[in-house]
């Protein structure tokens, strides 16, 4: 059930595979195009009308195969995406009328009756109410995300499954249940208010800042929907750090990816199509004006206080940005802000991070004995451990064990710029 994940429609109108070759050829990118950009909206408007996830997006399903039969013969409309809406309600009150549910009937005839009696909408993501239900409190913590990510920006349990530590399998049969669960459970879609919304804002941020993961890691790849991706993190962020002013884990996360994003440039060997790491990376390739902007967000964190992850995050990227005016990196106090993320959220992420750290401080002796200290269950799969594990054994000489280490790695890694640096790392223990 539900529609077509974003930039995977398949050609399915038209009497011949060779009709309208040239047009259908340009349909299909303009379908594939909208879908990629405004599914997350497009659900979005459809099931704060519908009251039903499932409803919404079988809705779209059928008006983006609509768009693929008919606009080969009328041309792309000029507002593709308001077609497309029109298209699915009238296909939701259809269902609706031969469904016998004469109250969503009428419920969905009011709203559009109110929506033409505004004379002017409010300026707002409709995606950001539905990130909010998403994160209802009968739905489990785990997999709020996760619904979020899929139901609002369209990613599939593929993409998100090494973000969330799940299998593809495992994650999609749970969001497949609880969809059902808000199906049954009747959970209305409006925006909750006052302190319900406050409450679930840290699954809201965990799902943009998932997303971002998602769409930075396939940036390297010439992944164009990557890159739209994670675009649509910042926007979305920057939309809650406006919304939640007073919120400083929300003005974290927005200086944290915006320190991400600055550094882009200077990510990847253009020579070679290597990854760079942070601290090899030319500095002055980094965007300066987006680093700014970073500064001020983490400004604005530091105005209300309160310890959380995304702001200890954002502190640990800016004394990284610093290296840009100062020419050298203060492992000291990566060290210091490390430990307190580590205490705060010990992730196997921040506990990683925090090895990696100490093979700069303490030695990789120290990193080894911190990377050994992490459940096995956690870094079993976990690229980032196999690689520092790999840079603290060949700092200590142990080449055999890094190259077994590197080849973890590597076999982990789907950046392919991650897989060639690593390679040529590997390669160099081979050669010494």
């Amino acid at each position: 059930m539900g529609g077509p994940e974003p930039g995977r429609i398949d050609w399915c109108g038209g009497s011949s595979p060779y009709h309208n070759a040239r047009r259908v050829s340009d349909t299909e990118r303009a379908v594939e195009r909208v879908a990629r950009l405004s599914y997350g909206k497009l659900v979005a408007r459809l099931a704060a009308r519908t009251g039903s996830l499932a409803e919404a997006e079988d809705a779209l399903g059928d008006a983006l195969t609509r768009a693929l039969e008919t606009w080969p013969d009328t041309g792309v409309p000029d507002s593709p995406e308001a077609w497309l809406t029109t298209t699915a309600r009238r296909r939701a009150i259809d269902g609706a009328r031969s469904g016998a549910l004469p109250a969503t009937y009428e419920k969905e005839l009011t709203r559009m009756a109110q929506e033409r009696a505004e004379i002017a909408p409010p300026v707002t993501d409709p995606r950001l109410p539905l990130m909010f239900i998403c994160a209802h409190p009968a739905i489990d913590e785990a997999l709020r995300a996760p619904l979020m990510l899929q139901t609002v920006l369209g990613l599939d349990a593929r993409r998100m499954a090494s973000v969330f530590l799940m299998s593809p399998g495992t994650l999609g049969q749970r969001l497949t249940r609880v969809k059902a669960k808000i199906e049954a459970a009747r959970i209305t879609f409006e925006l909750p208010d006052g302190r319900d919304s406050a409450g679930r804002l840290a699954d809201v941020l965990n799902a943009i800042y998932g997303a971002y993961v998602v769409g930075y890691n396939g940036i390297p790849a010439d992944d164009r929907k990557a890159a739209n991706l994670a675009e649509e993190a910042i926007w979305l962020a920057s939309l809650i750090a406006h919304g939640f002013p007073d919120e400083g884990e929300a003005h974290g996360l927005f200086a944290l990816m915006l320190f991400a994003e600055a550094r882009r440039p200077a990510r990847i060997d253009r020579a070679t199509g290597a990854l760079v790491p942070l601290e090899e990376q030319d500095s002055d390739l980094w965007d300066l004006a987006v680093l700014n902007d970073a500064k001020k967000a983490l400004t604005n964190a530091t105005r209300n206080p309160s310890l959380g992850r995304f702001q200890l995050e954002a502190s640990i990227q800016a004394v990284h940005a610093a290296r840009r005016r100062s020419g050298a990196t203060d492992w000291s106090e990566l060290r210091l802000l490390y430990a307190g993320l580590v205490r705060f959220s010990p992730t196997v992420g921040a506990r990683t991070g925090e090895a990696a750290v100490l093979i700069e401080t303490d030695g990789p002796g120290a990193a080894l004995s911190a990377l050994d200290d992490i459940p096995e269950t956690d870094r079993r799969s976990y690229q980032p451990w196999w690689a520092t594990r790999a840079h603290a054994l060949a700092r200590l000489g142990q080449n055999g064990e890094a190259r077994d280490a590197f080849d973890r790695a590597i076999g982990l890694s789907d950046d392919p710029a991650a897989r060639t640096y690593l390679a040529d790392r590997k390669a160099r223990l081979l050669q010494s």
